[in-house]
This record gives C-alpha cells, sequence and structure tokens, in this order.
C-alpha cells in the first residue's frame, strides 16, 4: 500500500465512520486470495462508535482480472450485511467505497476475526479447534442459517433468478463453459451428461454460500470464528451447499472425516437438521458431491487459462490447473456403476 493509497483511506474513513480523524497504524497485504485481494489493517478511530483502535480487514478486487462469476465487492457487502443480521457467524461488515479514486478499485472494511483458515493446516493441527464434533455441528448450524434465507430479499436483488432446477442451471453453465473452451474434456462431458440425467427436480430454493467448505472458514484454539468468502453466493438447492462441503475435492487428504476433512457426515448433518428443522435425504447429496468435482474442475480450468493467457503470472492459478486430471478420475469413479 502506498502512501497516497494510506492518506486517501484515512480521509475516506474518517467521514465513512463518523469518526474525528483515523490513522492507518498498519497495513500487511494477507495471503491466499487468487480471485480478491486483503488487506490487514490497524487503525486509530478517533471519536464516533468505533472509538480506539479498530482491526479490520479491506477486501478488494484483484488488481488483475478476476473470475468472471464472483461478484463484485458491493454486492459481497450486501451479502455479508444480510446473513450477518441472520445470525450467522461472520465478521462485521462495516463500511464499503465504491470511489475507485480512494484505493483505486471498489472495496469494504469488515472486522478482522482471529485463527487460521487455511484447509491443509485445519485438518491436521488439532490444537485449532480441538472438539472436532463440536466444530462440525456448528458448522452444519451456521449453514442452516444460511439457508434461513429464502428469496425475495430486496437488498439481494442482483442475485441471479433462473426458472429451471439449480441442477439444470449449473449443468447448463458448464456446458457452455465447456463448448466454447478450446481443448476438449471428454471426462467432464461424461459427467456433465450422468448429472443430466440424474438431476433433481427444483425445490426449496435459499440462499447459497456458493463456497462453504474447509478453507473459508476461519477457527482458532476455542473453535470457529467465522464464515469467510461470500463471492460466489446465490439462489440454489440447499444441498448444493452440503455436498460441496462434503465432496472429497475439499477433505484435504483426510477423506475417511467426510465433512470437510475435519468431521463425520453425520455429525455435520445433526447440526443442520436440528438449526433448520429440515431432515436431509442422504441419497441426494451423492448427486451434489459429483456436481461439485465438476463444478471445481470447471474453476480450476478457467483459473488456470488465467495464468497462461499471459493475463497472471501466479503460481497459483498455475498450479491450480492440474489438479483437473485428479477431479476427473473421482467423477469417473463416482458415476462408474449408475
Amino acid at each position: 500500500m502506498n502512501d497516497f493509497q494510506k492518506a486517501s483511506l484515512e480521509k475516506f474513513l474518517a467521514g465513512a465512520l463518523a469518526a474525528n480523524g483515523v490513522e492507518v497504524l498498519k497495513s500487511s497485504l494477507l495471503s491466499g486470495g487468487a480471485v480478491q485481494e486483503n488487506w490487514a489493517l490497524d487503525l486509530l478511530v478517533k471519536g464516533g462508535a468505533f472509538d480506539g483502535v479498530l482491526n479490520t480487514v479491506l477486501r478488494s478486487d484483484s488488481p488483475t482480472a478476476g473470475v468472471a462469476i464472483s461478484h463484485g465487492r458491493a454486492q459481497e457487502f450486501a451479502l455479508l450485511h444480510t446473513v450477518f443480521n441472520a445470525g450467522v457467524t461472520v465478521p462485521q461488515p462495516i463500511c464499503l467505497c465504491t470511489d475507485t479514486a480512494v484505493f483505486g478499485r471498489p472495496f469494504f472494511l469488515m472486522r478482522r476475526i482471529g485463527g487460521t483458515a487455511a484447509g491443509h493446516v485445519l485438518v491436521k493441527n488439532k490444537t485449532l479447534a480441538p472438539d472436532r464434533v463440536v466444530l462440525t455441528r456448528r458448522l452444519g448450524r451456521e449453514l442452516a442459517r444460511i439457508h434461513s434465507i429464502e428469496p425475495p430479499v430486496q437488498v439481494l436483488g442482483f442475485l441471479h433468478s433462473y426458472a429451471e432446477s439449480p441442477a439444470q442451471h449449473r449443468i447448463n453453465t458448464h456446458r457452455e463453459f465447456l463448448d466454447r473452451h478450446h481443448i476438449a474434456y471428454p471426462a467432464l462431458e461424461w459427467g456433465l451428461r450422468w448429472l443430466e440425467r440424474h438431476a433433481p427436480e427444483r425445490g426449496l430454493i435459499t440462499l447459497s454460500h456458493g463456497d462453504f467448505r474447509t478453507g473459508n472458514y476461519m477457527v482458532d484454539e476455542s473453535g470457529l470464528t467465522g464464515i469467510l468468502d461470500w463471492e460466489f453466493a446465490g439462489w440454489s438447492d440447499p444441498l448444493e451447499d452440503i455436498g460441496w462441503f462434503c465432496a472429497k475435492c475439499w477433505r484435504f487428504g483426510q477423506d475417511d472425516l467426510q465433512a470437510g476433512g475435519v468431521g463425520l457426515r453425520e455429525h455435520f448433518y445433526q447440526g443442520y437438521e436440528e438449526e433448520s428443522g429440515r431432515t436431509i435425504d442422504w441419497d441426494q447429496i451423492h448427486y451434489w458431491e459429483v456436481m461439485a468435482h465438476v463444478r471445481w474442475a470447471v474453476v480450476a480450468i478457467e483459473q488456470a487459462q488465467r495464468f497462461c493467457s499471459g493475463r497472471e503470472n501466479s503460481l497459483l492459478l498455475a498450479l491450480t490447473g492440474h489438479i483437473v486430471p485428479e477431479l476427473e478420475w473421482e467423477i469417473l469413479n463416482m458415476t462408474e456403476h449408475n
């Protein structure tokens, strides 16, 4: 962060927080984030509701290209506000800035929460959220609170609505991408055809996080501290989030712990059912786990293309493309006998 950005931020935040003044005490770019850029900011707020030292995260668009299907920062801020008010454990949203003259691109500010979100660390380090049964049930409850939000919601009017079933909507989106891509992926086409043949009809539609998985929530030594990354949220079948969380590709090698690599599937389902009052149809989750692998493969191809096209020089994006064969193999295994 350069001196101009720092001075601009201080001026903007003083007005946004109704303070006499704001000083950026410390700023550091956080690791991770192939789509967005996150800065840890320690602020000294003089006066107003946030008087004192305020530890925050500034979340902005990536300075280079992003994933086309992800929400912008104003939209993500609206989502964060909505779920915060619904009782979901998320960082408190503080303010939004759409004036690109302040930081060079839109951003919003939220309270910084403690802990780690790194999936490969979390699944192995049992000093983080040591009671994994409690954590797994809690995650189920959090997801149920997200799914308590149903359309229409006025402030979420930007979310895409569609007449077909959520399953068919996903299939159509992925097929359109693969049809225009310059490389053929027969195993993914097979997966899409399987998904089409077994697609459930349109039923309950709720807010879907869209990327609810280990790696997108934070925990510390006492447990869950917050759900992160709302840029792919939308209206969908609530089972899509459940299948995504339980999919093998998000267990980080802990395949015996089918709930995100941190717990047992039944404990995750118990937490969800207790909070939502709805019973999960276990037989339908397999379908959405197949969908999760197809979807992640398509996203991986898209991210790799951002590197291969020369748009972004990112090792993370380059390496993401190498997981596609593993996902294809899993899709074939999951659809072999039905």
